[in-house]
């Protein structure tokens, strides 16, 4: 795996962990503007990463991809289990 692979799977990692946080935060507090402005812009900032992953590497799953070019490559990525999927963030 590239350098920038993996670092654009960490961010999207970091995002998408932080947007599901926030959602489990904002069941409770649906008021909290603060709160609903981060998720927002964690989420816009994880479908640009997607995106731009996608674009170089291919899809990461076979559904939520951007991309239908080559829709079935993300078999070709790291499976969870495997050393390279987990790497230290």
């Amino acid at each position: 795996m590239h350098d920038q692979q993996e670092n654009l799977l960490k961010e999207i990692t970091k995002l998408d962990f932080a947007a599901v946080d926030l959602g489990l935060y904002l069941n409770t507090h649906p008021e909290d503007q603060r709160a609903i402005n981060l998720y927002n812009n964690i989420i816009i900032k994880a479908d640009t990463c997607r995106t731009k992953y996608e674009k170089l590497y291919g899809p990461l799953c076979s559904f939520r991809s951007s991309s239908r070019e080559n829709f079935w490559s993300w078999i070709n990525n790291p499976w969870p289990w495997s050393k390279k999927f987990n790497f230290n963030l």
